[in-house]
């Protein structure tokens, strides 16, 4: 594991204001659902966003900023993640207010969260969020969909902090979004976004909801170490049909496995480590390019190092 330099004092000489939680080679693999990885070098979790917006102003240019969520679709590598790692809770991001037809949403609020809000309201339309774990910012990030419905069906406009500490705000239009992906700038902090929903009978809503559970639990190595769903589908195609086909269900590296229940998931049987997990998946990548001449794409993001002995 990697013994970052200590960036905290630098921080608050830059930023004396700052009301946050500003911590000094903090662990991350608590904080992912595959329990590995590396330390961050700086993790800061701010107050609100005033207090973002006054950590990304101050902070110097070089050092980088990476943002988690709530690790349900990410790996940190095993040297961890230099510069600053931001990550967004509590109140000021965690809430969601009903308004007429219409939800705001900080972007730690759980996406299940959000479709129970939506279901509680009667509002229809949002009841997929129930079957992606994941928070409303990576929805936004990577257009988060499930069981026929995207993040791009339901949203009005986002906010959020860019590097310079400015306020944004982007229609649906300026998000530019596709599969899988929005074309926000990528040193922007979300913040929060607002959706709206559709009146809808709150009892069918609620059935919606079970049904997507119920799908999930059947399909889905959720109980497991897992992150989401590993590779984007092909166009015309589903991922875990091209890993099956280039006999991958079951394949193990160190202590990482490719699900037997849903071959498009990675699971830590315990003790992997990050390298294990995402070598598997480049195996993987291997293999069905070998097999279909299909280039499978990363949909769980990977952030930071490698540890130094990876690289031997």
């Amino acid at each position: 594991m990697t013994d970052f330099p200590d960036l905290v004092p630098q921080i608050r000489a830059r930023a004396p204001h700052l009301r946050g939680r500003l911590l000094s080679n903090q662990p991350l693999a608590d904080l992912t659902w595959f329990r590995v990885g590396g330390p961050a070098q700086v993790l800061f979790t701010p107050a609100d966003e005033e207090d973002l917006a006054g950590l990304l102003a101050a902070l110097d240019a070089s050092i980088p900023v990476t943002v988690i969520g709530l690790g349900s679709n990410l790996i940190v590598r095993d040297g961890g993640v230099p510069g600053v790692v931001v990550r967004l809770g509590g109140r000021a991001f965690g809430g969601v207010e009903v308004d007429g037809e219409s939800l705001r949403a900080g972007t730690a609020v759980p996406d299940m969260r959000l479709a129970r809000a939506a279901a509680e309201a009667g509002l229809d339309g949002l009841a997929f969020f129930r079957g992606i774990p994941g928070s409303v910012g990576g929805a936004l990030r990577m257009n988060a969909g499930a069981h026929g419905g995207e993040t791009t069906d339901v949203l009005v406009e986002a906010r959020g902090i860019d590097r310079r500490g400015a306020s944004r705000s982007f229609t649906h239009a300026e998000m530019g979004f596709a599969y899988r992906h929005c074309s926000a700038p990528d040193d922007v902090i979300f913040t929060s976004a607002l959706f709206r929903g559709r009146p809808g009978d709150r009892a069918a809503i609620e059935a919606e909801m079970e049904r997507v559970t119920a799908a999930r639990e059947a399909a889905q190595p959720i109980r497991e170490r897992t992150g989401g769903s590993t590779f984007r589908n092909p166009d015309g195609g589903k991922a875990w049909q091209l890993i099956d086909a280039a006999g991958c269900r079951g394949l193990t590296r160190g202590g990482a496995q490719v699900s037997e229940m849903h071959c498009n998931f990675l699971i830590n049987r315990g003790g992997a480590t990050a390298a294990d997990i995402e070598g598997l998946g480049e195996a993987v990548r291997r293999r069905v390019r070998e097999t279909s001449g299909i280039e499978l794409h990363w949909e769980i993001r990977r952030i930071g190092i490698d540890a130094p002995e990876a690289g031997r």
